[in-house]
């Protein structure tokens, strides 16, 4: 009797936090087991997979479709030209970054603007600012990388894209430096650099590319007549005058159409003097520099650098006053350079009337950064022939200032 009262007792108590009695009602209890196991963990699965079809939306559901899509489209981008989307790139960069960092990836960018890329125009003081960053990149441990390329400012498709990955690869930081026309690394899906670049007064541009490829600079005539072992005599020491009113054609277009190209860019219609090439090369300016100067302007070019790339330019103006700097400055001047007669100079300025509107419109501009910065030092003495043109003294003044010029400016041509 006691035994069947605390079965009841059990019974009653069958439900509440009491523990369940074993059960004892088979005779091979082994089997039975593992098939309850079964059951239960099946029963398990199934709820849960139940409650997370529940609790998906369909705008859940769309979303993970579109994530797929992307990444398939992806794929088959990857497919067709060898190289990521940039979304993926970015996915795996984050994934990486929340992974630990493991992993090849790439470098992120320094929290400063770390490459830059000066695409130099020929004879506005290139050779300067080249001088200047040797001394600045030794001085402030950023990779300095100055082609010798001086002839190949026109590159084909292959080329360019070629081109723009060797610079991105540089280890950073960087500034590139080359004669070459500019460069869209947009285009190319790459990360776009910080472009800077100087130009100056387009007759005075020419006058000094005339002169040095026959005479050189002052590093020595003889060094550079080596160099065009090609030119005779009768082209080496033919009158400016004579070049200019006879037409020649190193003095006539499309030769003259020479600074708007370096911003126009790679397209074939960029070399050809006219409105479109002009205003794409604006709109390169305001879209793609962060400054261009003017030579006219250069110790104030250089402060400006110094604020806005201040671990490149860091001290750069107080290189270039220094006395190191100057001796090896005033070797890169152009000399037996002449001053056309006023005929050959307006029709100089005449067909350079494309060139002169983007001089000034670029000079525009640098005075506008200049009055943002805060900076109200005024421009050097300099020929100006586009405001001077039409004096009657001008011959007068152009002699005057060229005995000026190899003074002041032997280190900027």
């Amino acid at each position: 009797m006691a035994e069947r009262e605390r079965e009841r007792e059990r019974d009653t108590n069958w439900g509440t936090d009491a523990p369940k009695p074993p059960m004892r009602t088979c005779k091979n209890p082994s089997s039975h087991k593992h098939f309850g196991g079964y059951m239960r963990v099946r029963s398990r699965r199934g709820n849960w997979l139940a409650v997370v079809l529940l609790r998906i939306s369909r705008r859940d559901l769309f979303f993970c479709l579109t994530a797929l899509l992307i990444f398939c489209l992806g794929s088959v981008l990857y497919q067709l030209k060898g190289e990521a989307p940039k979304i993926l790139l970015d996915v795996g960069y984050y994934l990486g970054r929340f992974a630990g960092g493991h992993g090849s990836l790439a470098p992120r960018a320094l929290p400063f603007p770390s490459q830059v890329v000066y695409n130099r125009v020929g004879k506005c003081g290139s050779r300067t600012i080249v001088l200047l960053l040797r001394m600045l990149a030794d001085r402030h441990q950023f990779t300095l990388i100055s082609s010798d390329i001086h002839n190949k400012t026109r590159l084909t498709k292959r080329e360019q894209e070629n081109l723009i990955r060797n610079i991105s690869t540089t280890p950073q930081p960087f500034l590139y430096t080359r004669h070459v026309h500019f460069l869209n690394f947009s285009r190319f899906r790459t990360d776009e650099p910080v472009h800077i670049n100087i130009i100056r007064d387009p007759i005075n541009r020419f006058l000094s590319n005339y002169f040095f490829r026959r005479f050189g600079d002052w590093r020595g005539e003889e060094n550079h007549v080596v160099r065009t072992p090609g030119m005779k005599d009768d082209e080496r020491y033919l009158d400016i005058n004579t070049c200019i009113l006879e037409s020649y054609p190193e003095c006539s277009n499309p030769r003259l159409f020479y600074i708007i190209p370096y911003f126009c860019g790679q397209h074939p219609q960029c070399r050809e003097p006219g409105l479109w090439a002009l205003e794409t090369a604006k709109q390169n300016v305001l879209d793609h520099y962060l400054l261009v100067g003017v030579l006219e302007e250069l110790e104030d070019v250089l402060l400006l650098l110094e604020r806005l790339l201040p671990h490149f330019f860091s001290d750069v103006l107080n290189i270039y006053k220094s006395p190191d700097y100057r001796k090896l400055g005033n070797m890169t001047g152009t000399v037996r350079k002449q001053t056309p007669n006023l005929e050959a100079l307006q029709v100089l300025y005449e067909r350079m009337e494309y060139e002169y509107k983007f001089y000034n419109f670029v000079k525009a501009q640098f005075h506008l950064t200049k009055r943002k910065i805060g900076l109200r030092s005024g421009p050097k003495p300099s020929r100006h022939y586009s405001s001077a043109l039409q004096r009657k003294d001008l011959q007068e003044e152009l002699e005057e200032e060229e005995t000026e010029d190899s003074l002041e400016w032997t280190g900027q041509t």
